[in-house]
This record gives C-alpha cells, structure tokens and sequence, in this order.
C-alpha cells in the first residue's frame, strides 16, 4: 500500500496550524470541486484526494495518530522495510490495543476487507482510521454554500429615454419572466418547470409580471435606478436580488447637455444682431424666454439664462443653467436694390 503524504495534498508543511490547513483546503476544493469542472475526472480525482486529507489532518486526534504513523512509516522504508510487510496492528481501527502484539497486513489483502473505499476515501485512508467518517463532507464550502441561504443576482438592464423624459422624468412598464413559489418550500427557483433551487421540488410554473419603474428628473446616461427584490430569485430562502435600470438618454437635435447644463442655438437675423432687440429661447419647460440682446451682437456670442438647465438627479427644485449661442444669419437672395444699399453702406464705412 502506497503511503500518502496529506500535507503534501494540501500544499502545507508539517508544522501548519489548523487555520492554515483549512485556508488551503477551501482555496483547492474550490479550484476542483466537480461544481466548477464539470466532467473532469483529473479534477474529481484531486478533488477526492484533498478531502481525504482535510479529512485526516483537519481534525487534532486523526493528525496525531497520522504524525506517529508517518514517522514509523519513515522508519520502516528506511530500515529496509517493503511496504506489504508493514504492521498495522497499531493503527488499523478495532484491530487490537495499540502497542499490542497484533498481525500484519499485507498489500494484497486488502482488496479482500469489506467497507474500504466508502465515501470515496482510498484504502490507505481506511485502514489507518477505519471507516469513512463524514467530516470531509461537512466541510465541503461548497455545500455549506449550497445549504445556506443565498440572496439572489442583482439584474441590470438598459433603458433609452429622451432628453425631454430626463427634464421631467418619465416611467416605463417593464414585463419580468419569474416563477410562482416552490408548493413544497415556498421558495423561488429555476423557471420553465425546473426543480427549486431550495428543495429540488417540482411544479414550479412560468410567470409574467408587469413592473412600473419611476425615472427621476435630472436622470443622465449612467444613472442607475435601484427595484429592491426585484432581480433574480434567492436559493435556500434567500432574499431576492434588485434590478437595476441603466439609464441611456437620446441625443436631442435642439439640445446639448453637459451635466446639468443645457446648450442652445438661436438664430437671429444680421438686423436683429445690428441694431439689437428680443430673441425667443427655447427651452424644455416647453415655453420660450424673450432673450434682449444688445446692439452689434457678434456671432457665437453665449448668454447665460441661469436656473433654466436640467434639475438635478438628488435635489430636483434647483436646475443648471442655459447657455444661448447667438447664431446670425445673413440674407440671401438680396435685390438689386438691397443690394446697392448694402455698397452704400460698404462706402460709409
């Protein structure tokens, strides 16, 4: 029989504390539970291998035995032992008193001695402790994972709203695919008729529900609006998750916007621009302000109509401002006439 050395299945010295064979254990069943690779018999393998060690050296009394044991193990190999002629009288459970005269066993016997290999311990494992104890199983995080209850997966998903929807703040009807509760634990599962995730029951039924979402004022792209419990379903009685709703506003063709701030063309004629006067400034209130501007305004000069921008996303009663570029239009099509006035004024000047 091979002699399996546990510390070196875990990755640790002889002389680690049990905090640090625990670490190492769950760190290597999480890289080879079959949960994570699935159909590996490799991973399977070492799998079963680190849990027959934390088995052993995760419990005070199964390490002290396994400490004596390897050290006379040593002995013997080093004494010109073989392996077959090794004398397990003092190890093997029930097998006499410790120290006592005993029998030894040899390796082909042992293929012959019922109950060896349960719960997927090797023979080595089971004639040093006897048998399969259910530590191991126990300990496997990913169980105690399984058994606990688990709150469910936050859901996010896109929203495109407009630039005026933004302004006022809108709301939108979303359909959600769910499933009834479990008849045989109450709890929320897989859907399509899959079995509960709490309690493997089955009966569970598809369902639509129709959710009403509220989108603040002043929402931007990025913005996040949070649905408490409304996200995907918990295991094991666990909460629900939250749905997030990622806010995507539309380009608008008036409308430019920096954070609260809103920017705006206006156009105006090259006689309103010269000789001064009022201008309308759109806004999206959805009423225009008289802007007065004055005599010999240039063109892309900016005026600032403060408290007219977008209000903003955590205090909606105050808003950014808005900023009206001037944008002056020169006449076309001019007459004959016009035309003459405007080399009048050319000469004048």
């Amino acid at each position: 029989m091979q002699y399996k050395d546990y510390y070196k299945s875990l990755g640790v010295n002889k002389g680690a504390t049990e905090k640090e064979i625990k670490k190492a254990y769950r760190k290597l069943a999480r890289q080879c539970h079959p949960d994570v690779c699935p159909g590996d018999q490799s991973a399977e393998e070492r799998f079963k291998e680190i849990n027959e060690a934390y088995e052993v050296l995760g419990d005070p009394e199964k390490r002290q035995k396994y400490d004596q044991f390897g050290a006379d193990w040593q002995n013997w190999q080093q004494g010109g032992g073989q392996a077959g002629g090794f004398d397990w009288s003092r190890y093997a459970a029930g097998q006499g008193q410790p120290g006592g005269g005993g029998f030894r066993v040899n390796y082909q016997d042992l293929g012959d001695m019922g109950g060896f290999g349960a719960g997927g311990f090797s023979d080595f494992f089971e004639t040093l402790f006897g048998g399969a104890a259910g530590r191991a199983a126990r300990d496997d995080p990913w169980q105690q994972i399984r058994r606990r209850p688990h709150r469910g997966q936050d859901v996010e998903h896109e929203v495109e709203i407009t630039l005026q929807e933004a302004y006022t703040g809108t709301k939108r009807i979303l359909q959600m695919q769910g499933t009834d509760p479990c008849p045989s634990c109450g709890g929320t599962g897989l859907s399509g008729g899959q079995p509960c995730r709490a309690c493997g029951g089955t009966g569970m039924t598809q369902r639509t529900k129709r959710i009403e979402v509220s989108i603040p004022p002043g929402a931007d792209t990025g913005s996040k609006v949070r649905m408490a419990g409304q996200g995907g379903p918990g295991a094991s009685g666990g909460d629900q998750g939250d749905l997030y709703l990622l806010v995507k506003v539309q380009p608008d063709p008036n409308f430019k916007r920096d954070g609260d701030n809103l920017y705006v063309d206006v156009p105006v004629d090259l006689y309103l621009a010269l000789l001064g006067g009022e201008v309308h400034v759109p806004t999206l209130r959805g009423k225009s302000l008289a802007l007065t501007i004055p005599p010999e305004t240039q063109n892309g000069r900016t005026f600032r109509l403060g408290g007219q921008g977008m209000p903003q996303l955590k205090n909606p009663d105050k808003h950014g401002d808005l900023f009206a570029t001037i944008q002056v239009r020169l006449p076309t099509n001019l007459s004959k006439q016009e035309k003459e006035l405007f080399a009048e004024l050319k000469a004048l000047r």
